[in-house]
């Protein structure tokens, strides 16, 4: 008995704090950022909470049906559908093989921004019309959430937990202006590198220069594409005096979707939680055609490729080349392709519609992955040690393979100029050179020695804001201060202006005194 009570008090003692089962809004951003958002959603599900996700009415992976959650599916189109999406994407790619010269950069960097200004265009009408909808609006208030959860890539949820008044959580590693970090966080541009300048925290001389000119380049871009299209709406609902960004500074917890083995050191704030990773787990066995198949590889290994959802497959021309190039390794290959059979391939790929990607990657025989470089793929290479080779298409995904090629774990090719002879070199340089393997072991290693598990750390920090309704002491209120205030510049221009006092005082009260001497000589000598 006494045991048995013992064993019961050490259970309790070591059990995660309980909590009552609390009800989460989630207003999610479709694609592949919904593939983690999902994750949240299913584990607060099994943990007991209930769920509501709106969905927009073009909804493309999120589905109006699920044993994890109840929808709420909106009128509105959110222009994110498959098909709209997917143009765009091979659009930019062609683009982007049209050269490397700087009008070609100019130019998508222009369609990027035209694109984003019409997605936020699209999504200011959405939370217009929900705003507006009287019914819709009441039936969230009288649900009585507990927390919005959302991903502030786009506005919308932000909006909305502010429109209702409820604690706010962010799956995030973008925001509608910027990367999370510098939303909240300070960071110098002498050793913080804005994404995209492909830079280091080490930075020359003439590496800083080129970050704050991307710096500029980027207010110039938040200045047309976000400042014209959200002031309007933030001021109409939320009051003249608040600024669109203040709704997202304001959130309390930043689940932040990298940590210090991604991402370079720099300053952090006290609510940013970080949880990369969060999504990779054990893999699993494979089916027995696949496992055959990559058992047939023997001693070589194998290699997969796959370029993510947006881009289901590449011009053909490219795709001849990349076969040709697998055709010449004894790897075997399994290749996430769509589109028409390359008349290049060997026998030694396997094309597949889809394949099990974190499977794959944590198989002892995996030698290499091929990838466009998302935010999920490369943080399931780094859990899994499996080094890389980069096809970055678009987005942030080149400035992530930057990253992974500064700590040598990949070797990156440009879309523009792929062959056959430079896409082989790569591979065998990943395959034959032991260093890109050791580097990624060591990476693996440093991501997993972690005191517990990144989801189980959002679950923590999520269920923290349910309990204590928000996490006010965690947040600083410095989005609040202007500018002058910020960096004390009107406490700089006040104490010059005393010095300054002073300093007037010394000299006058100096030459008061002189004059006074010189008058009294000259009386003396008279």
């Amino acid at each position: 008995m006494y045991r048995l009570t013992l064993v019961a008090l050490l259970v309790l003692l070591y059990s995660p704090p309980w909590v009552n089962g609390g009800k989460v809004l989630v207003y999610p951003v479709d694609g592949s950022h919904w593939i983690n958002m999902k994750v949240l959603v299913e584990e607060l599900h099994s943990r007991g909470h209930e769920i509501t996700v709106l969905r927009p009415s073009d909804s493309w992976y999120i589905k109006g049906e699920s044993p994890s959650y109840k929808s709420i599916t909106l009128n509105s189109p959110s222009g994110f559908d498959k098909e709209s999406f997917g143009t765009f994407a091979t659009t930019m790619l062609n683009m982007r093989r049209n050269g490397a010269s700087l009008w070609t950069r100019l130019s998508l960097e222009y369609e990027l921004v035209v694109q984003f200004y019409q997605m936020n265009e699209q999504m200011i009408q959405i939370m217009g019309e929900m705003f507006e909808n009287t019914e819709l609006m009441q039936s969230l208030n009288d649900a009585k959430y507990d927390l919005v959860l959302t991903d502030p890539w786009v506005s919308a949820g932000v909006f909305l937990s502010h429109r209702l008044g409820l604690p706010l959580v962010l799956n995030v590693r973008w925001t509608i202006e910027v990367e999370g970090h510098q939303a909240i966080a300070p960071s110098p541009l002498s050793y913080v590198p804005i994404p995209g300048a492909e830079l280091t925290d080490k930075m020359t001389f003439s590496q800083r220069v080129k970050n704050v000119l991307f710096y500029f380049f980027t207010s110039l871009q938040i200045w047309y594409v976000t400042d014209s299209t959200y002031k309007p709406f933030v001021h109409r609902y939320f009051g003249k005096d608040v600024h669109y960004m203040e709704l997202f500074q304001a959130a309390d917890i930043w689940l932040m979707r990298n940590d210090f083995t991604f991402e370079f050191p720099r300053p952090t704030m006290p609510n940013i939680v970080y949880m990369a990773g969060f999504q990779c787990k054990p893999s699993k066995p494979l089916s027995k055609e696949l496992e055959d198949f990559v058992q047939s590889s023997g001693e070589h290994g194998i290699i997969v490729m796959t370029l993510g959802t947006l881009v289901a497959k590449l011009p053909e021309d490219i795709t001849e080349d990349i076969a040709a190039a697998f055709a010449q390794l004894p790897q075997k290959v399994i290749w996430r392709h769509k589109g028409k059979r390359p008349s290049t391939l060997g026998n030694n790929t396997l094309l597949l519609d889809w394949l099990p990607q974190n499977d794959l990657l944590g198989h002892p025989k995996t030698r290499v992955f091929v990838a466009h470089g998302g935010t999920n793929g490369i943080q399931e290479a780094i859990y899994h040690g499996v080094p890389l080779v980069g096809l970055p298409l678009m987005f942030d995904q080149q400035d992530n393979f930057f990253r992974m090629q500064a700590r040598g774990v990949a070797e990156v090719l440009d879309i523009a100029t792929v062959n056959k002879d430079n896409f082989l070199e790569a591979l065998k340089k990943v395959l034959y050179e032991p260093t890109h393997r050791e580097k990624m072991k060591t990476l693996s290693n440093l991501h997993r020695d972690q005191p517990m598990k990144p989801l189980d750390r959002a679950m923590f920090w999520i269920e923290f804001v349910m309990r204590n309704k928000g996490a006010p002491h965690l947040r600083t209120e410095s989005y609040k201060m202007s500018t002058i205030q910020y960096y004390s510049i009107d406490v700089v221009a006040f104490l010059l202006a005393c010095v300054l006092l002073v300093f007037t005082i010394f000299i006058y009260t100096v030459m008061f005194l002189w004059r006074r001497v010189i008058c009294r000589s000259k009386v003396k000598r008279e």
